[in-house]
C-alpha cells in the first residue's frame, strides 16, 4: 500500500472518533432540556435491567435439569432487598448469594 493512502485512512479514523467523541459534548446543552431524553433517562434504565434480568432467568432456567424455582426466589429476594434498602448494590448481592446457595448446597 501506499504512504500516502495508509496516511489517508489514518486521518479519516482520527476526525472520525474525535468527532464522535466530542459530539455529546457539542450537544449536551440541547439534549439536557430535550423532553425526550428525559423521559428515555428515567424510563431506559429500569427497562433494560428487566430485559437483562428475564433473559438470565430465562436462559439459567434452562441450562439445568431441575426445576426453575431457584431463580423465581433469588428474582423475588432481589426485588424484596431493593424494595425495602434502595440499595442495589445491596439487592443484586442478596439475589446473587441466594441464587448460589441453593444451586450449590440445596440442589447440589
Amino acid at each position: 500500500m501506499e504512504t500516502g493512502y495508509v496516511l489517508g485512512v489514518f486521518a479519516a479514523m482520527a476526525i472520525v472518533t474525535f468527532a464522535l467523541r466530542g459530539l455529546p459534548f457539542l450537544t449536551a446543552q440541547w439534549l439536557r432540556h430535550n423532553p425526550l431524553v428525559r423521559h428515555l433517562g428515567r424510563f431506559l434504565p429500569l427497562a433494560i435491567m428487566t430485559l437483562l434480568v428475564l433473559h438470565s432467568v430465562i436462559g439459567l432456567s434452562g441450562q439445568h435439569t431441575a426445576p426453575p424455582w431457584p431463580e423465581g426466589v433469588a428474582v423475588a429476594l432481589t426485588v424484596l432487598a431493593q424494595w425495602k434498602t434502595k440499595n442495589p448494590l445491596l439487592s443484586i448481592a442478596t439475589g446473587t448469594l441466594i441464587y448460589v446457595l441453593i444451586r450449590n448446597y440445596v440442589l447440589g
